[in-house]
């Protein structure tokens, strides 16, 4: 999908939707009945049953594993006491952040079928049902996380404490592997006018036909060259702001419900887009593409510019970082100074084998933090061709760990292990406050 820009638990909602979905059929089709009552609140033979098949599902091996059954339903009383506590004690979340979450694993989910009525049918409820099943449990979860995070946040460790933690734990700590922090410029080079005149005019012809009552979303599946929404009908799902290419967003935030816009033109081509649903900062899109030809790309002046770039950087002119937020077309490493940062993590140190070999091969070129490449046109596997330089920032090389050396990391690490261990006695503790009855399966 060209316009949109961890495991936490195998018990978090993700693991449920990317499941079998037949789960939820299965688990109907059953008698329900209490397996525990955690303070005043019940915990369903269905819900265990349900968590169960969802890690089978995910991981076939857990089938062999006795204890299986035993330790979810632990989980499930921990849960169920930790956000009685989290109540009590107001803990309270982002919840743009909630939902931001919320729209993208149900965007992800949606994607995955031809159309609403499919999904629907598959989960055996509407989708408005699904989106707030998985808004409570992301809820939920950050209830929980964040509690962890009030109860522990004053904990540190002492240098004695991290020798301590290292000389128990040496033999067992993985080695750090050979790391690197890069920056980057990316260009998409300009389009020629007579692709640009295609394009406009294969979008025009589109409209017309909207015009004139023909199905937006069957001319989307049959004509539009957005490879990713096109099977959905155009069909972007819900975005949060900042997501989409700035000038495809300004247009999609103007429009009302139902309402179809002019044609917009972005670096991919130019759009058709009609506004779905609204909800606060969030949108629901569709859209029709009429792609530029990416074979009447003009690379030799983009690799001309990123040229001039770079010797104005190397001659003091300029930094990386001013060049990035100036000509960069990424524009979140733009923000950044052209940084890229570790999806997931937000940290900025890649392993250098988790790099594509051929980003790996422009790094082996470059020695010494500070150099920068040449421009190099680069071909991903998906998305659309471009031009970019890459500087390197610093390199860290695969090594055991040491106090020497990594310090601040086992300091880390041990702080780390004794919130786990405190905040697991602290659990122990709420559990003799709250009258926790477990049923008897058999």
């Amino acid at each position: 999908m060209v316009m949109k820009k961890v495991l936490v638990s195998f018990l978090s909602v993700a693991t449920l939707l990317t499941s079998s979905v037949t789960l939820t059929t299965v688990a109907a089709d059953l008698p329900d009945r209490i397996v525990a009552v955690v303070g005043n609140e019940l915990i369903l033979k269905s819900e265990l049953d349900e968590r169960e098949l969802m890690v089978h599902s995910q991981y076939p091996e857990s089938r062999k594993d006795p204890q299986l059954r035993k330790r979810l339903l632990d989980n499930l009383v921990d849960q169920k006491i930790l956000l009685t506590k989290a109540k009590i004690d107001s803990v309270k979340v982002d919840e743009g952040a909630v939902d931001a979450v919320a729209n993208e694993r149900f965007t992800a989910i949606r994607s995955g079928f031809p159309n609403l009525g499919d999904m629907e049918a598959r989960f055996g409820k509407p989708s408005s049902r699904l989106k707030q099943d998985i808004r409570n449990d992301i809820l939920e979860q950050q209830l929980v996380d964040n509690l962890r995070r009030k109860h522990v946040k004053d904990v540190t460790v002492t240098y004695e404490e991290t020798m301590s933690f290292y000389e128990k734990e040496k033999d067992r700590l993985a080695p750090v592997p050979e790391g690197v922090s890069v920056s980057q410029i990316i260009k998409f080079p300009a389009e020629s006018a007579a692709s640009k005149a295609a394009a406009l005019d294969k979008i025009t012809g589109i409209q017309k036909r909207i015009l004139a009552k023909e199905d937006f979303g069957a001319l989307a599946t049959a004509l539009s060259d957005d490879p990713g929404s096109r099977p959905l009908g155009g069909d972007l799902g819900f975005v949060h702001k900042g997501e989409l290419v700035p000038s495809f967003e300004a247009v999609a935030y103007s429009l009302k419900p139902g309402q179809i816009s002019e044609p917009v033109e972005t670096r991919f081509g130019y759009h058709l887009i009609q506004l779905l649903e609204k909800e606060g900062n969030s949108i629901h899109v569709r859209h029709i593409l009429a792609g530029f030809d990416r074979s009447q790309r003009d690379y030799a002046r983009t690799i001309e510019l990123l040229t001039a770039v770079r010797a104005d950087i190397l001659a003091g002119k300029a930094t990386f970082a001013d060049m990035a937020l100036k000509y960069s077309d990424d524009p979140l490493s733009a923000k950044l100074g052209g940084v890229i940062k570790v999806s997931g993590t937000g940290g900025t140190m890649f392993e250098l084998s988790s790099l594509k070999p051929e980003l790996q091969k422009i790094i082996a070129g470059m020695k010494a933090a500070g150099d920068i490449s040449m421009p190099e046109r680069i071909t991903p596997a998906t998305g659309e061709p471009f031009v970019a330089l890459f500087q390197l920032n610093s390199r860290v090389d695969a090594h055991r760990l040491t106090p020497e050396r990594d310090f601040t990391k086992l300091e880390n690490m041990a702080a780390d292990q004794k919130r786990k261990q405190l905040f697991d006695e602290w659990v122990e503790k709420l559990k003799k406050e709250v009258m926790v009855r477990i049923m008897p399966e058999n």
